[in-house]
């Protein structure tokens, strides 16, 4: 079966388990067929599909996981060498990356979620928390699901959740709720976030996890400054891996202005 294939196979299983989607026109463009394939896989609520969906959905999800490229530990530089200057205590055992963090090989990379913890639902969004679950598959969201449910309310913040990665190339993803800035940040503000590093630290070496990434958490929709939200990240986590099994945790940001921020940090 051809990837247009898959897509298309997958877009009518969809929208025959619900109806309400069964009038959506099928795109003749094949991006246009991938692109209501992911905003299909967003709205879908928790629950069970056949075992022939996921194993047509993994197929694809895992090849273009290939195609993307995924990129390791050992792709990645670590401060020390980049930096030689840095004052980082722990500059052997931390990287700044720049790019997609669906693409990273790790033991664990950060989702920065919300407090429903069930991935975004809003189709083809484009934050961190789509991205990851649009590239996992639908059974991120369903084992977020059966947390939730076993929780019995919502995920308060600075907390921290394990599950599996299914699709992505990470093994596992570590999701957390940072703290949302109204108008000015808190002094309450500035310990939720540090607590999300912490918890997310905490819940790694609990799981004997190695490596670990970060995305830029509370930073784009919950809108914390950009620069004192990368300072308290740093900040943590050097503290942290002073005394932890951690070997390795990767700063990872997607925007220039971030890249630019976290390298004066380290310079």
């Amino acid at each position: 079966m051809t990837r247009e294939q898959k897509v298309s196979t997958l877009i009518q299983y969809l929208k025959h388990e619900n109806q309400g989607y069964a009038s959506i026109p099928d795109p003749i463009d094949e991006g246009e067929q991938r692109r209501l394939l992911r905003s299909l896989m967003n709205v879908r609520y928790p629950g069970h599909a056949s075992a022939e969906y996921e194993k047509l959905q993994d197929e694809l999800l895992q090849e273009e996981a290939e195609k993307k490229g995924i990129v390791t530990c050992n792709d990645i530089p670590v401060i020390e060498q980049e930096y030689p200057c840095s004052e980082i205590k722990n500059s052997d055992r931390i990287s700044l990356w720049r790019g997609d963090i669906t693409r990273l090989g790790v033991d664990a990379i950060v989702n920065a979620a919300n407090s429903q913890l069930l991935g975004c639902f809003v189709p083809c969004h484009g934050c961190i928390d789509n991205a990851i679950h649009s590239a996992a598959g639908i059974q991120l969201r369903n084992e977020c699901a059966e947390i939730m449910a076993e929780q019995g309310h919502e995920e308060p913040i600075g907390k921290a959740k394990i599950t599996k990665g299914y699709n992505l190339p990470a093994k596992h993803v570590i999701h957390t709720v940072g703290p949302i800035v109204g108008l000015a940040v808190t002094e309450k503000q500035k310990e939720q976030l540090k607590d999300c590093y912490l918890n997310c630290l905490k819940v790694a070496e609990k799981s004997s996890l190695k490596s670990i990434a970060f995305c830029c958490i509370s930073t784009g929709e919950f809108h914390f400054p950009n620069k004192l939200a990368a300072e308290i990240a740093v900040d943590t986590v050097d503290r942290f891996l002073t005394e932890t099994s951690i070997e390795r945790v990767i700063f990872n940001v997607f925007k220039e202005q971030d890249f630019n921020i976290y390298k004066k940090l380290f310079c």
